[in-house]
């Protein structure tokens, strides 16, 4: 296979070239899916590139390649879903350390600290992480990572992520963050300072909404072999057919983000002119607080935002009104997706945690496609009408 790299490519080209770009045996253009489990030793005394698939396996090689060139990296790795990338990855902690998060992410993740972690003996504070003070007050003894969220989810917070780097790094603490929302198109977390930064591929990265993965990618080569051995030990990989749908699905990552990141400022400027609409949240929005740092790290306030319409009953109005969204869990697909996030992606978190963050009852997530704006706009105002 050949390798290219690209970092003397806009991202534009970066998403259609970087990797591996053709399979050097029969000059494929498309990547073979190596659907196999095993791999025959012609020589006991040569040194294997591939033994066992759970190990490695070329399909999977050339996503994690792929997704390593496009964050800035040194080595990527591929997972069977965003939480698995997210869970293997912090198991570079141990019993005893402590963990600072920002207090608005997913609930998965939530989940994932308060009712597993914590059996392991890995205590997790949550923390306003917009405030680096509050994030610094915070520090333990024991403290051994940060984990973060930016644009954060449901609520669209922005964090400082270099402002936050710096404080990890000045207490050597280990920085991770969940990059899913930008995705490396339009962020790319590693060149602020930041260790070890994820995804949900199954989002923006697939970009079709028919692929559960996830990824992590890092630069420093000791904290990538500390992964890739939790990988292969936990054995949380992902298989062939999904890796290929992935890097299938990264070479339009550009288009798609581009194009549903334009109509998703339009209907955040719309939204807020609208009555029934009684909150906006959109880091692309010049009112928004954190707009000056997103644009400073970022460049684009990406294809999700929230709006609040008051109460459950609203939220059942509208939805039921609606004809072109999905109403789903998840985000990233061609379509437009809305989600409730108190009974989907937040359900794990209690009540009075949501409460806190500001995820209500009336709170929608709005995960912008590539339909036409006009049409988005008609079929939300329907919605807002039923309210």
């Amino acid at each position: 296979m050949s390798k290219q790299h690209s970092s003397e490519w806009l991202p534009e080209t970066a998403v259609v070239h970087s990797g591996v770009r053709y399979d050097k045996a029969t000059g494929a253009s498309s990547i073979p899916i190596y659907q196999t489990s095993t791999f025959h030793w012609e020589d006991l005394d040569a040194t294997m590139i591939y033994d066992y698939a759970r190990s490695g396996n070329p399909t999977r090689d050339a996503l994690e390649q792929l997704v390593a060139e496009l964050e800035g990296g040194s080595h990527g790795f591929a997972f069977a879903s965003g939480m698995a990338a997210i869970t293997t990855s912090l198991l570079v902690l141990s019993s005893g350390d402590h963990l600072i998060a920002g207090e608005d992410i997913y609930g998965g993740s939530f989940r994932a600290l308060t009712q597993v972690f914590s059996r392991l003996g890995i205590e997790t504070s949550f923390v306003d992480a917009t405030n680096v003070e509050l994030v610094a007050a915070a520090i333990r003894p024991n403290t051994r990572a940060f984990l973060l969220e930016t644009p954060s989810n449901p609520t669209l917070r922005v964090l400082d992520l270099r402002s936050l780097a710096e404080l990890a790094h000045s207490r050597n603490i280990l920085t991770f963050v969940d990059n899913t929302f930008m995705s490396p198109f339009y962020q790319k977390p590693l060149e602020l300072g930041i260790d070890v930064v994820i995804h949900s591929a199954t989002k923006f990265l697939g970009g079709h909404s028919d692929v559960i993965g996830g990824v992590a990618v890092v630069k420093d080569e000791q904290l990538a072999a500390q992964i890739k051995f939790l990988q292969n030990g936990f054995g949380t990989i992902l298989g062939p057919q999904d890796s290929w749908l992935l890097i299938r699905g990264i070479k339009t990552l550009a288009v798609r983000m581009k194009s549903s990141s334009e109509t998703a400022l339009r209907l955040a400027e719309w939204f807020i002119e609208h009555p029934k609409v009684q909150k906006v949240f959109y880091p692309g929005l010049a009112s928004h607080p954190g707009y000056d740092i997103q644009m400073s790290q970022a460049s684009s306030g990406g294809a999700v935002l929230s709006i609040d319409v008051g109460s459950r009953e609203n939220v059942k109005r509208l939805c039921s009104a609606l004809k072109l969204p999905l109403v789903a869990v998840s985000l990233g697909g061609v379509e437009t997706i809305v989600s409730y996030p108190v009974q989907m992606s937040h359900a794990a978190m209690p009540k009075p945690e949501r409460d806190k963050r500001g995820i209500t009852e009336g709170l929608l997530r709005v995960s912008v496609g590539l339909e036409a704006f006009e049409d988005l706009q008609k079929d939300f105002q329907a919605g807002l009408d039923a309210i």
